[in-house]
């Protein structure tokens, strides 16, 4: 049995595909830095604020020289439902490391906004990939061509939203 770990990172204001990969690993923790990588590659630009499950968080996902000016929202743990989480005004954010910064940073008010945002941001993209566009499973085999398949699905999913928010292509 093969399984795989689709990957998207989408841009806040348009809800575009920024960036797209499958993996074979069994969680998202080593996925954030080479997501923010293709984000840099295809935008041409690194992203300024990043927002991301808790999944994704993992010591070098946080201390790696390639995101230190990038501002990162990343859970370092799951917050249990209708548990109210104490809010900080005052976030330590000379905390002894970056996780903690993190955390830190989650539990003020602008913090929590900016990472509440995630679940209006990518779910709903995954949500219309899987309801409006019936995509739930990969009709090909191999990692390689699972790939594809998914940037297919991205790229189709970027162009409707496109086309429906009535942009048209000029030709030369």
């Amino acid at each position: 049995m093969q399984g795989y770990n689709a990957q998207i990172a989408v841009d806040s204001a348009s809800q575009v595909i920024v960036a797209a990969e499958v993996t074979q690993e069994t969680n998202d923790k080593k996925q954030l830095l080479p997501m923010i990588a293709q984000i840099a590659a295809n935008l041409e630009q690194k992203p300024e604020k990043v927002s991301a499950g808790h999944g994704l968080l993992q010591r070098a996902n946080v201390t790696d020289e390639s995101v230190k000016d990038v501002d990162l929202y990343v859970a370092t743990g799951r917050d249990k439902h209708g548990v109210a989480v104490e809010t900080s005004s005052d976030p330590r954010l000379s905390a002894p490391c970056r996780k903690m910064r993190c955390r830190e940073k989650l539990r003020t008010e602008a913090g929590r906004t900016v990472y509440k945002m995630r679940k209006a941001i990518v779910e709903p993209v995954f949500g219309q990939i899987k309801e409006q566009r019936g995509f739930r499973r990969f009709s090909l085999r191999g990692k390689e061509n699972v790939s594809c398949e998914w940037k297919l699905v991205c790229a189709v999913s970027n162009l409707l939203k496109l086309f429906r928010a009535g942009w048209v292509l000029e030709m030369a």
